[in-house]
């Protein structure tokens, strides 16, 4: 039983970071259409931003607010320069974003290295207490508490806000909520912001989840984030919160039990949700053109 406790608080850890990623994944790819195979670059920049930050000035709070807004920077300059006439226009928008993904993962090594850079916990996140056989990560419940909060927040913003409607409505029918004097177009760039943002942000809480980061962290955590907005379905903040908790619990398993299935079983999870669901668990169903 403590075995099975320790992993599944380790899993939920895992997942709770996971949402965060997924979450600014989702707004994007989910309510803009957007296919944004950068989303791992931004986390990676937030990680490396605040990992530095931090190391030089040993103000945690204050390196995560630059890690999201390294996030939301970027973001703002690829909408802005590269993406905001490519809407609809799936193709253009993977070659493009897989061709900034490959310059942020490059270019990361030119101001920090290749070697990657430690990331410590606060002293103040640091203690660890054992209850029973279960050893409970300070940093981790930290995490944890963290993702939950996003989570009120997002939905909270999507569903009880004046922006939230206007997001919705303009998924729905653009050119209608532009008739009616909104600038959607403004409006599409705060999203994106907004998931880019969380990207980053998210990187700056996984540097000292992992106790690293390093260039290869972007790319591994975008295809797992890929693999979550999937499962919980396209522009479901909701479904990225279960898919995130699905995948971490699941993979803490398997990564405990079978290390050498630790990656597949994330792809048979979707497989098999895609088999039930093909629009994902909270995804909405669209009609073929």
């Amino acid at each position: 039983m403590d075995v099975f406790l320790t992993l599944v608080i380790g899993g939920i850890g895992d997942g709770a970071l996971y949402f965060l990623i997924a979450a600014g994944l989702t707004l994007i790819f989910g309510l803009l259409q957007v296919i944004n195979f950068a989303h791992g670059g931004l986390y990676l920049w937030g990680a490396y931003m605040a990992t530095f930050l931090y190391a030089v000035t040993h103000q945690f709070w204050l390196a995560l607010i630059v890690g999201a807004g390294a996030g939301a920077v970027l973001g703002i300059a690829m909408e802005r320069g590269l993406l905001g006439r490519l809407y609809h226009h799936g193709t253009n928008q993977i070659l493009i974003t897989m061709g900034v993904m490959l310059i942020l993962s490059e270019f990361v090594k030119v101001p920090f290295g290749v070697n990657g850079l430690n990331a410590p916990t606060p002293s103040f996140l640091s203690h660890s207490w054992l209850v029973g056989h279960v050893v409970l990560v300070e940093y981790q419940w930290f995490t944890i508490v963290v993702g939950a909060m996003v989570y009120l927040v997002l939905h909270w913003l999507l569903r009880r806000t004046r922006l939230g409607m206007v997001i919705r409505a303009g998924v729905e029918n653009a050119g209608l909520v532009e008739a009616c004097g909104i600038p959607i177009r403004n409006v599409f760039t705060v999203v994106f912001a907004l998931g880019a943002a969380l990207a980053g942000f998210a990187g700056a809480l996984a540097g000292p989840y992992f106790g690293s980061v390093t260039p290869g962290m972007g790319l591994d955590m975008q295809l797992t984030a890929f693999i979550i907005v999937v499962i919980g379905g396209m522009g479901s903040v909701q479904g990225a919160l279960v898919g995130s908790l699905l995948v971490g619990v699941v993979t803490s398993f398997m990564s405990f039990y079978f290390p050498s299935l630790s990656v597949l079983v994330t792809v048979l999870v979707m497989a098999v949700v895609l088999l039930v669901r093909p629009q994902g668990l909270f995804g909405e169903a669209r009609a073929a053109a």
